[in-house]
């Protein structure tokens, strides 16, 4: 048996206040180019569905991909959801892209909002990241706690000297 103790590694509170104050920053600046986006309602409705189908398919991606991270072959998630969540991705940032190419907007205004939307997804796989970082690193102190309480206690009717 080791003797060394086994060290949890987790991100700083510096850094997990860096990932959200990023996220939300992302968050406000789509918001903002969103609310005031010039163009028609539909134009304007089309656009802030994209960003939200965007946004909830970068989520999707970055839980599928580390739940299948290291895994066999023949285990984990099935090949067909694996084409769903990457062709979902595609689709939402395809589509959104070509919304956003395609809308009759000063370009200065289209560069704002271009910039702002890939700001949020890389915003999104990191915060998605450090959470499941987080509860990783949080199941695995439970488990060795676990452990260390069981190594404590002692047998039935032994002395604990």
């Amino acid at each position: 048996m080791s003797s060394s103790p086994i060290v949890v590694q987790r991100d700083t509170r510096a850094w997990q206040l860096q990932v959200w104050i990023s996220f939300g920053i992302a968050v406000f600046l789509c918001g903002v180019g969103l609310a005031w986006l010039p163009g028609e309602e539909m134009e304007m409705a089309f656009m802030v569905m994209g960003y939200v189908f965007c946004l909830s398919a970068a989520f999707v991606l970055a839980k599928f991909v580390r739940d299948n991270e290291g895994r066999r072959r023949g285990a984990g998630d099935t090949p067909l959801w694996g084409l769903v969540v990457w062709g979902g991705f595609a689709v939402a940032m395809g589509l959104t892209g070509w919304g956003l190419l395609g809308m009759d907007i000063n370009v200065t205004y289209k560069a704002f909002l271009g910039v702002s939307w890939l700001y949020l997804i890389t915003t999104a796989f990191t915060l998605a990241k450090m959470l499941r970082d987080r509860h990783e690193a949080d199941l695995l102190q439970a488990r060795l706690h676990g452990r260390h309480e069981s190594g404590q206690q002692t047998p039935a009717g032994g002395s604990s000297e």
